[in-house]
């Protein structure tokens, strides 16, 4: 079998509401959670593990490939509610998307302090 990627760990302040709130930006169901962790899975089967660790949170970047009409509902969302965003990883195009690649982006920041990517083409 090639190698998939299967599941992370994201680290949260809150991991209801982490998970609450890539269920309703990636319009995607509840998974089955146990522990510590609060579960989302991807239409992938990608599993996303919502934790609280004892620790500081440092912060990472996630990437996520989604088509062009969930980028518009996601974004829309995201302006609705007032989330800071940018087209730029730098963050010095406040309030924007961009259109590299061919496609469309956005990055803001989960309630966890996570750099998140909304992008409708990949890279490669």
């Amino acid at each position: 079998m090639p190698a998939s990627f299967n599941h992370t760990i994201i680290a949260s302040k809150d991991r209801e509401e982490s998970a609450r709130f890539f269920r309703e930006l990636l319009e995607v169901g509840a998974a089955p959670s146990w522990g510590p962790f609060t579960n989302i899975q991807l239409a992938d089967g990608t599993l996303l593990q919502f934790a609280e660790p004892p620790v500081e949170i440092q912060m990472q970047h996630y990437a996520f490939l989604v088509d062009d009409e969930l980028f518009d509902r996601a974004y829309q969302r995201l302006c609705e509610a007032g989330v800071t965003h940018w087209a730029d990883p730098q963050m010095q195009r406040p309030g924007e998307t961009n259109t590299g690649h061919g496609g469309r982006g956005v990055y803001f920041k989960d309630p966890a302090g996570h750099a998140i990517e909304l992008l409708t083409r990949p890279y490669l």
